[in-house]
């Protein structure tokens, strides 16, 4: 099986091997039950790629066999020194196509990749927090979120 990953940090790379439509479809698709509508999955890829300062980021697309079967996006925060410089946004491999341990492995590229600490947000029934730990990551703290219009949030 011929693995390859490739990083990506901006739309004009990202189209050389895919659209962005078609990351936005893999995401919204292989997310499943944690997925978010696709303007937002596209809002993240946008700021992953945006040359304003304070943000910024990166793509990593994961194939086999020359067919993709993960992707992680991994946006710069801006806010290095007091919190991580990096959050994982989304990861989603196809399960129909990867491998077992295809997400650790395409997780672990993005981590070689990122400068910085990464910070993400994994729901406690998420089977992906094992992944997470084993990789490294650490419960630092729980996240609250105050939701002020109850009717524009989903």
């Amino acid at each position: 099986m011929q693995e390859k990953y490739t990083i990506v940090s901006s739309e004009k790379e990202l189209k050389e091997h895919y659209t962005k439509s078609e990351i936005i479809e893999f995401l919204h698709k292989n997310l499943e039950q944690f997925r978010d509508p696709p303007d937002e999955i596209e809002k993240a890829i946008d700021y992953a790629f945006s040359n304003a300062e304070g943000k910024g980021g990166f793509i990593v697309l994961q194939e086999m066999n020359d067919e993709l079967v993960g992707v992680v996006v991994i946006n710069q925060t801006g806010m290095n020194g007091y919190i991580p410089d990096n959050i994982l946004v989304y990861i989603a491999t196809d399960s129909g196509k990867a491998p077992l341990g295809a997400g650790a492995k395409v997780m672990q590229h993005a981590m070689d990749t990122a400068e910085g600490d990464i910070a993400l947000h994994v729901e406690y029934h998420n089977s992906a927090k094992k992944m997470y730990e084993k990789l490294g990551f650490k419960s630092k703290y729980a996240e609250m979120r105050y939701v002020k219009n109850t009717d524009d949030k989903k």
